[in-house]
């Protein structure tokens, strides 16, 4: 089981040595999961810990005045790193600490004495450190004077183009689900517990389960074509979903991930469901009143089940 760790200061988490990787990670992206497969089996050739760094919140979400929409939760990033074999995750709090601390002091400080690496894996446009003082050349001349390597991982290429975080949120921002799934190596997905809404779907003919995104901020916004999965199941159930703030009813301040199942009868409150998006069908739209809220969602939901292959003739028998 991978072990998590949040602080700068605490015990070293590799007498014998590691190899680690260190980026924001947001969404996992096939240039992430490639990094990550080339830390593994560094690793494993060199007898240490493969060990991953990152940071929540994101050094962007940090100093930047506007919310940084994310690919992935905390919970999912985690997720990932246990998936691709990581035997530690080191999940610093970024804070103003942090952030004042030198590239200098960073390197000795986490990279020598909390983890003993051996091999230090970055992106080519990696920065770290005070003002983004540091760069891959920095490290490198520290890494001389330390006793570990530093090593870029070439960007990997898609379409003629890098893959990397902000060209899979500019694919999803516009409703190009297909587009971003070569780029993450698989769908693009919000996960979560189903907490209790006020029922208006269910009036509404249309029940919902809703997932609360809290502080994230989603990359995408509207009604979608969607696939369930519940529990630790894989995306199969269809159905018709809507992320945004619900402009007609009860206008909500973050953004609210409301998902119908079709043909469902069942109870998911307090489960964990993984929604995977298929398709945008439309913008969140104001509508004057709850009929034309109706007709409007009776529409969506014939649409999103052709887009999902299904007959949506049978719904309407």
């Amino acid at each position: 089981m991978m072990k998590l760790s949040r602080n700068v200061a605490g015990p070293c988490l590799a007498p014998n040595g590691s190899v680690i990787a260190i980026g924001a990670f947001d969404g996992i992206h096939r240039g992430h999961q490639a990094l990550l497969l080339q830390v593994r089996e560094r690793a494993k050739a060199l007898g240490g810990k493969p060990i991953v760094v990152s940071f929540e919140p994101l050094p962007r979400a940090y100093f930047s005045r506007e919310p940084l929409a994310r690919l992935s939760s905390v919970r999912e990033k985690l997720r990932g790193f246990a998936a691709a074999g990581m035997s530690d995750t080191l999940l610093l709090r970024f804070n103003a600490e942090l952030a004042a601390m030198s590239a200098e002091d960073f390197v000795r400080r986490v990279i020598v004495d909390r983890l003993a690496a051996r091999e230090v894996w970055v992106g080519n446009d990696f920065r770290f450190g005070h003002k983004r003082e540091g760069d891959v050349a920095l490290l490198a001349n520290l890494g001389e004077q330390l006793g570990f390597s530093a090593c870029v991982m070439p960007a990997v290429q898609l379409d003629g183009a890098r893959v990397s975080a902000s060209r899979v949120r500019m694919l999803l921002a516009a409703g190009e689900f297909a587009g971003a799934e070569p780029l993450l190596g698989r769908p693009f997905v919000i996960d979560g517990k189903v907490e209790y809404g006020n029922q208006l779907g269910r009036t509404l003919g249309y029940p919902t389960a809703n997932i609360h995104l809290q502080q994230r901020v989603s990359p995408v916004h509207g009604i979608f074509a969607v696939r369930v999965g519940l529990g630790e199941g894989e995306c199969s159930w269809p159905g018709v979903a809507s992320l945004g703030v619900r402009p007609t009813v009860n206008e909500v301040s973050e953004p609210l991930l409301e998902v119908h199942l079709f043909d469902f009868d069942g109870d998911l409150y307090g489960q964990r469901m993984s929604v995977e998006f298929v398709g945008k069908l439309r913008d969140e739209m104001k509508f004057d009143g709850l009929e034309p809220l109706k007709a409007q969602m009776d529409h969506d939901a014939r649409m999103a089940r052709e887009l999902l292959g299904m007959n949506p003739r049978l719904a309407e028998a």
